[in-house]
């Protein structure tokens, strides 16, 4: 009797230093993929935005070229409106 309770005692001990083992590995691994997942949001806030900044750039080339293009129809509309 005193062997089995002295056997329960032990796996009793040995199972509540294993929990406090796997809740620090736990710990460690969410720790672990809070930070990746934090770098990886940084790295694509970082590609959005230079995205962001190059279709901003094409845009507005683009609103460049055709209010050229629609002055010059207009001058050429007025020089026809004359004649």
């Amino acid at each position: 009797m005193r062997k089995i309770i002295l056997g329960l005692a032990f796996l009793a001990l040995v199972t509540v230093s294993c929990k406090e083992e796997t809740k620090e590995k736990l710990d460690e691994a969410k720790e672990a993929v809070t930070s990746e997942v934090e770098e990886k949001i940084d790295t694509a806030t970082v590609k959005v935005e230079k995205a962001v900044d190059t279709l901003q750039a094409k845009t507005s080339k683009v609103l460049e070229k055709g209010a050229e293009k629609l002055d010059k129809a207009a001058d050429k509309m007025k020089e026809a409106a004359k004649k």
